[in-house]
C-alpha cells in the first residue's frame, strides 16, 4: 500500500465517506454528486492497487486494506478540522488564555482599561492578571506577556519599549503650591515607597530637559509603604507628598485631584525609565500575546 503517495485531500475525502457511511450521505455533506465521490474513491483504490470498500445500494463496508487506510485518513481529517476551527477562531477573534503580569500600580492604572477594551473585542479570551511588584520568573510561571520597568530585559524574551516613565512629586491641591526647586521640598511630609528608615534619604533630582545640574535634597519620610497605591491614597487625603511614577497618578492629575509640584524635575529610576513588554520569541509566543502587545503599543503611542 503506497499511502505516502496519497495527498491529504484524498485521505480526507476517504475519511468523510467512511464517517458518513455511504456515498450518497457523503456527497450531500460535501455538496457533490454521488457519482463524483464514487469516481474519486475509485481513483484512490486504483492508486493503491486494492479495493478499500465493498459497495451496496444503501451502505458500504471496509476491506482489510480499507481499515488500514481509514486509520491514517481519520488522523488527516481530525487535523484538517482542527486547522479550519483555528482559522475560524482567528477570523472571529482571538481565543484562549492570556496570562499577563505587570507592576501593581501600572496594571491597575494603565492596563486594566486596556484589558477591558481588548477583552470586549475578543470575547473568546480568558485573562489571568498577576499585578504585583514581586519579581517573578516569566518562564517558570507561564507568563504570556510581562510588562516590566527595565533597561536590561531578559535575553530569552523579545522586548518592546512602550512607555517612558517619570517619577515626580505629587500632592493634593492646597497642601503646597507648585515649587520652583526641589530644595523647597525639604521639611515637607513625604510618602515614600520602600522600607522604613530612621536616617534621612537623599533625593537626587534631575531636570527633565537634562540641561541643568542635579539637585540633592535630604528628606525624611512621613509614611513608608511597599504599596504605591496606598501612598497615592494618602496623598489624596492630604497626608503628604507622594513620590510616584507619572502613570500611577495621570487620571488624578487630569481630574485636578492631585497637582505636580515639580513639573520640570524628575527622580532617576535605577531600573530604567521605560516600561517594556516582554514576550517569548516567535513561534513560541502565542498570537494572543503578540496581538495584545500590538494593541497596548498603539493605545500608549
Amino acid at each position: 500500500m503506497q499511502a505516502s503517495a496519497l495527498d491529504a485531500n484524498a485521505l480526507e475525502l476517504f475519511a468523510r465517506v467512511v464517517q458518513a457511511g455511504s456515498f450518497a450521505a457523503a456527497a450531500r455533506r460535501l455538496g457533490q454528486t454521488r457519482a463524483a465521490v464514487s469516481r474519486r474513491i475509485a481513483a484512490i483504490e486504483a492508486l493503491i492497487g486494492q479495493p478499500l470498500m465493498v459497495r451496496s445500494t444503501r451502505s458500504l463496508a471496509l476491506t482489510e486494506a480499507g481499515r488500514r487506510v481509514a486509520q491514517r485518513a481519520r488522523a488527516v481529517l481530525e487535523a484538517a478540522d482542527a486547522a479550519r476551527g483555528a482559522l475560524r477562531a482567528s477570523r472571529a477573534g482571538l481565543a484562549g488564555r492570556l496570562r499577563i503580569t505587570a507592576p501593581a500600580q501600572f496594571g491597575a492604572s494603565v492596563l486594566l482599561p486596556l484589558v477591558a477594551e481588548f477583552g470586549a473585542a475578543h470575547p473568546g479570551l480568558r485573562f489571568e492578571l498577576l499585578f504585583t511588584d514581586r519579581r517573578i520568573d516569566l518562564l517558570r510561571e507561564g507568563i504570556d506577556v510581562g510588562f516590566r520597568l527595565t533597561r536590561r530585559p531578559p535575553e530569552d524574551f523579545v522586548a518592546q519599549p512602550l512607555l517612558r516613565v517619570r517619577v515626580g512629586a505629587y500632592a493634593r491641591p492646597g497642601l503646597l503650591p507648585p515649587l520652583d526647586s526641589p530644595l523647597r521640598l525639604a521639611g515637607a511630609p513625604l510618602l515614600l515607597l520602600g522600607a522604613s528608615r530612621d536616617d534621612p534619604v537623599t533625593l537626587r533630582w534631575m531636570p527633565c530637559d537634562a540641561a541643568g545640574a542635579p539637585v540633592h535634597v535630604e528628606a525624611g519620610g512621613q509614611v513608608y509603604s511597599d504599596d504605591l497605591g496606598s501612598l497615592v491614597g494618602l496623598a489624596l487625603a492630604g497626608c503628604g507628598v507622594v513620590l510616584a511614577p507619572d502613570y500611577s497618578v495621570r487620571l488624578l492629575l487630569s481630574g485636578g485631584r492631585l497637582i505636580d509640584l515639580l513639573p520640570g524635575w524628575q527622580l532617576p529610576i535605577p531600573e530604567g525609565d521605560t516600561i517594556q513588554a516582554l514576550t517569548l520569541p516567535m513561534p513560541m509566543a502565542p498570537e494572543n500575546a503578540r496581538a495584545f502587545v500590538r494593541f497596548v503599543a498603539k493605545r500608549l503611542k
